[in-house]
């Protein structure tokens, strides 16, 4: 019975070892353009699972008072400012009278071809916008078929050049003194823009929706017709998004306002791309939030909706909200308006 329990251990062990190399690769996407990298790039959607199950290895090994919970223990050590990016233990809650409250929400057009079998889907995420009362709400796949104007006198909305049924939009219940868009080439994904008059100051907001994997998580092969023409997408649109985070790192380059920046970036926090976006800001979620953060809805928790500010702007509060309303969960980040005015 020892011998089988050695064996067993020993096989394990080996596992462990392919699993803590993994992570350990994962760790270096980030740090290398997806052109350069290929299909490997897609690694990085993988790296929350693959911190989970290294962290199932070492408790295991204490559990089992072995050494070898060295292995999983160094490898999570040395990438340790990864997991706050995907579990925190506290979080913050400060609530006050005047902050500014930013929305972000991939609606799925609103739920306009029925992919949720649930009557009224537009009427609800109506309702439960007017309930938490935004200041300021970035949605990605817009459908024109809800009117917010009641509560949001100010937006801006950029409509896909293609078909015009969908796009991306901005909402305010303050001044838009100026907008456009990046118009991003050969896609229906977009990145826009607004500045934003709040009191005697001005922000920026951007509206980030980076090229969609279009995947079913739900379907083998996540819906392509087998793994190699799964890894080939993966590898071209992350190419693709590469050239897009490239194109907005130069645009916000002459922003002379603070910025805040929402989105859809169809890439988890271990990408490349948003890796790119962040320099220079914080994320809300790693700033105020807690628990496990799942903003697309599938098996393991993945997050690919952020909200990231400049690092001078104060969050005080990170929520996101597990309404079934669409195939992504909507997040809000309370700032204090102090911090953000002043910028």
């Amino acid at each position: 019975m020892k011998k089988k329990r050695s064996i067993f251990n020993k096989v394990l062990y080996f596992i462990n070892s392919i699993f803590a190399l993994l992570l350990l690769l994962a760790y270096s996407i980030p740090y290398v353009k997806p052109v350069n990298l290929g299909s490997f790039s897609g690694i990085s959607l993988l790296t929350p699972l693959l911190i989970l199950i290294n962290l199932a290895f070492l408790l295991y090994w204490i559990i089992r008072i072995k050494r070898t919970f060295l292995l999983s223990f160094i490898i999570l050590a040395i990438g340790y400012p990864n997991i706050p990016r995907l579990y925190k233990i506290t979080g913050k809650k400060v609530l006050l009278a005047d902050d500014i409250k930013i929305m972000n929400y991939n609606v799925r057009m609103f739920n306009k071809y029925e992919w949720i079998k649930e009557k009224d889907i537009a009427t609800k995420i109506n309702d439960f916008i007017h309930q938490k009362s935004p200041d300021i709400i970035c949605f990605q796949e817009y459908a024109p078929n809800v009117d917010l104007r009641k509560d949001y006198p100010y937006n801006y909305i950029k409509l896909s050049h293609s078909n015009k049924q969908f796009g991306h939009a901005i909402y305010s219940k303050y001044r838009i003194i100026n907008k456009g868009s990046l118009d991003l080439k050969n896609t229906s994904n977009n990145i826009i823009y607004a500045d934003i008059k709040i009191d005697s100051d001005t922000v920026r907001v951007y509206n980030i929706h980076l090229q969609s994997l279009k995947i079913n998580p739900k379907k083998e092969n996540f819906g392509e017709k087998d793994a190699t023409r799964l890894r080939n997408r993966i590898s071209t649109t992350f190419n693709i998004q590469q050239h897009q985070v490239e194109q907005f790192l130069t645009h916000q380059q002459v922003a002379k306002y603070p910025k805040i920046i929402a989105g859809d970036f169809n890439n988890t926090a271990y990408s490349w791309a948003y890796r790119s976006i962040l320099k220079g800001k914080n994320d809300a979620f790693v700033a105020a939030g807690k628990g496990f953060d799942k903003t697309f809805d599938f098996t393991f928790p993945i997050r690919i909706d952020f909200i990231l500010l400049d690092k001078s702007i104060k969050v005080n509060h990170f929520k996101t909200y597990r309404t079934k309303y669409s195939d992504h969960f909507p997040i809000m980040a309370r700032i204090d308006r102090k911090t953000l005015l002043k910028g």
